[in-house]
């Protein structure tokens, strides 16, 4: 079944043509993801999708009574009154169209679900509360069609594999863009690819696209040098004059004009950034060295006896759930916070470099040109001297563009333009508080060759899987209390490392350890209990889904929240200890496999 269907479509502002005749169809099912560069008119096409903006020519059929929602990129800036306010309320301008609001009782479920404190201003949330809070808004609608516009951003790692979870047990038919690329790897059953106006379906996971686009631009490279090959030929011959005019040769002077203006119409692919980190001189072998510190917020613990020591060429990932202080670890290790207990030693010579998650370090009020240069018309990078726009252009800012005030910039040219200030100037000890955000893939897989080519040091903190998976060498991961871990490798060797954790022998079991003898090792297999393990949980999970629906559907009935407060408390904490315990039985299973396979390799 067809959902939506868009006819011939154009859309365009201020003198640029963004879309050009395009036809897609959406249909029932779907989980569509549209890739392009920023500024190809991703959200835009999302806008026309729900009719939030019509389109120049064309038309986009909607079957009537159709219920969609939109959860725009941007977090906007009016959410006022209470989180259960903010839900229950279907204003357009935050994502609702159409229907009627959802009942109280659905409201109190995805409030649930989401684990959003129903009371609270919405003005106090965090940016991740907030960005579930949308979420939980467009969920309560239980839309035919859910359009999700960056909906990771400001997200931690177990948030996001939540809203995965949930996404595919909803079944809703489904348009995102998203920079997250394990993200898109799980959900999209197809990929709409937006380049130079056109929007190219590929019914195929993101790993098989990106092999089919790529032998696709191999093609069209080959087509556009054969054909500029042969009106090169074309434009020599006509130079030639009189030969040129006889009358039996005025189809070809024709043919020559047809190509033309095939040639003038052909739109170029928006070009690739391009981005140097430049290195100062290099730091001491010993860059941060912490020793048991410990940082404490309101009588929480944030940070309990910490240390670790990061020398020269490390690139050090650090991961935990929204709230935990991965950016107070980051000044605790800067030095501009001070710990209560312990202390932070740095080496000599460092030179930091320091993206800001915030974008603090941009003037809303200054041009693009004047955030980099300082008002001046030339930057030395790497030794040379450099026009200030021609730099810029590397970062795809083109000299209108560069002369226009931060404000007016999306979030993709905002961290485009924070990268183009920060590698502006020498380094070698580069900090990263979630750069990732709003970065297209191209971008985002450039910006990690940097990182992999850079010679200094980097600390960076992230929720995008994919990106630790290629860049960090090892990861400082947020758990309880105040206790972070230390482990080798990504996002994928920690799930490893902490599915399968090795108990720390006793002292006692050292001294009291026989002395290792030589022998052949007979090739272990899984145990008894192992075995029995590995068999029996797959039911326990089934059982304890099964309770987990049960409780999500009473809590759904209209009457839940009428009974007593003790029912209600107990539903919940039963809920919570359902989630504790799948996602632990799940680690396990995984583990078990894991073992398994290496065992039998």
């Amino acid at each position: 079944m067809v959902l939506i269907n868009l006819q011939n479509v154009s859309y365009g502002f201020g003198g640029v043509q963004l879309l050009e005749q395009l036809n897609l169809q959406i249909n029932k099912g779907d989980r569509i993801c549209l890739l392009g560069r920023n500024g190809e008119g991703k959200s835009t096409l999302m806008k026309l999708i729900c009719g939030e903006v019509l389109p120049d020519g064309g038309e986009v059929i909607r079957p009537k009574g159709i219920r969609m929602a939109r959860l725009p990129q941007e977090v906007p800036q009016l959410m006022a009154g209470t989180v259960f306010d903010l839900i229950s309320r279907n204003d357009t301008e935050i994502g609702g169209f159409g229907g009627e609001p959802p009942e109280p009782h659905r409201v109190n479920a995805v409030l649930t679900q989401f684990q959003l404190p129903p009371q609270a201003p919405c003005e106090s949330l965090s940016a991740g509360q907030k960005r579930q809070a949308l979420l939980a808004r467009a969920f309560a609608r239980k839309p035919d069609l859910l359009l999700l516009d960056e909906p990771t951003n400001h997200l931690d790692i177990t948030a996001i594999e939540r809203l995965e979870n949930d996404l595919l047990r909803m079944g809703t038919t489904l348009v995102l863009v998203t920079h997250d690329r394990a993200f898109l790897q799980k959900l999209a059953t197809a990929i709409v690819d937006i380049d130079r106006g056109q929007a190219v379906r590929w019914n195929c996971d993101y790993a098989t696209y990106l092999r089919r686009k790529e032998e696709a631009l191999q093609t069209e490279a080959d087509h556009a040098a054969k054909f500029d090959k042969k009106l090169s030929q074309e434009e020599a011959w006509i130079r030639q004059g009189v030969k040129a005019r006889r009358t039996r040769n005025e189809g070809r002077v024709r043919a020559l004009a047809k190509l033309r203006e095939i040639r003038k119409a052909r739109r170029e692919r928006t070009g690739d950034v391009t981005m140097t980190a430049q290195t100062a001189e290099r730091s001491g072998k010993l860059v941060i060295e912490a020793t048991d510190i410990s940082y404490a917020y309101l009588g929480r613990p944030i940070i309990h006896r910490f240390s670790t020591t990061i020398l020269r060429g490390d690139r050090v990932g650090i991961m935990g759930p929204n709230g935990a202080g991965k950016t107070t670890l980051l000044s605790l290790l800067l030095g501009r916070l001070v710990p209560a207990e312990g202390h932070v030693r740095h080496g000599t010579g460092l030179e930091i470099a320091y993206f800001d998650q915030l974008r603090g370090q941009l003037d809303e009020d200054k041009t693009v040109r004047q955030n980099v240069a300082d008002g001046n018309d030339t930057i030395e990078v790497n030794g040379r001297r450099r026009h200030v726009i021609g730099y810029l252009k590397d970062f795809l800012f083109a000299p209108d563009r560069a002369n226009s005030p931060v404000r007016v910039l999306s979030g993709g040219e905002r961290n485009r333009l924070l990268l183009a200030k920060l590698f502006a100037r020498p380094s070698n000890v580069l900090v990263l508080d979630e750069p990732t955000n709003d970065l297209d893939a191209e971008t985002l897989e450039l910006l990690e060759e940097v990182l992999l080519d850079y010679t200094g040091t980097v600390l960076m903190v992230s929720h995008d899987r994919s990106f630790l998976n290629n860049v960090v060498t090892s990861t400082l991961v947020f758990e309880v209390d105040g206790h972070i871990g230390e482990y080798v490798g990504g996002y994928d060797d920690w799930l490893r490392q902490r599915a399968v954790p090795v108990p720390p022998k006793s002292k006692k079991a050292e001294i009291d350890a026989p002395a290792p003898r030589l022998r052949t090792e007979k090739k272990r297999k899984l145990s008894f209990n192992e075995q029995r393990e590995l068999l029996t949980l797959p039911g326990e999970i089934e059982a304890m889904e099964a309770e987990q629906k049960a409780l999500f559907a009473a809590m759904a009935a209209p009457d839940f929240y009428r009974r007593e407060a003790g029912a209600i408390a107990a539903a919940k904490n039963r809920l919570a200890e359902l989630e504790t315990a799948l996602a632990a039985a799940y680690e396990r299973w995984t583990a078990l496999e894991i073992l398994q396979e290496e065992l039998n390799g």
